[in-house]
C-alpha cells in the first residue's frame, strides 16, 4: 500500500508471519486515512514493513518496538 502525504509517498507493506498467515487490509484504492486510523490488521507473528523517503527524520533506532497510532517513527521533512 502507498500512502501519500503531499507530495511525499510512505510505502507500507504487510507481510503474514509462517504460521497463520492473517493479514486483513480494510483500506481501498483512492481512501484517505488520517493519523492514527486503523487501515488493516494483522496477527500472528505477521510484521509491516515501513519505507519513508530518504528526507524523512527518523524518530526510532534499530531494535525499538513500536505500536500503531502511539509511536512516532518519523517526521515528513
Amino acid at each position: 500500500m502507498v500512502i501519500a502525504s503531499g507530495k511525499d509517498k510512505i510505502l507500507v507493506k504487510q507481510i503474514a508471519g509462517l504460521i497463520a498467515r492473517r493479514i486483513v487490509c480494510y483500506a481501498r484504492p483512492g481512501d484517505t486515512i488520517t493519523t492514527g486510523e486503523r487501515y488493516g490488521l494483522i496477527r500472528f507473528g505477521s510484521r509491516v514493513d515501513i519505507f519513508l523517503p530518504r528526507t524523512a527524520e527518523i524518530k526510532v533506532k534499530l531494535g525499538d518496538r513500536v505500536k500503531g497510532a502511539q509511536d512516532i517513527i518519523g517526521v515528513l521533512n
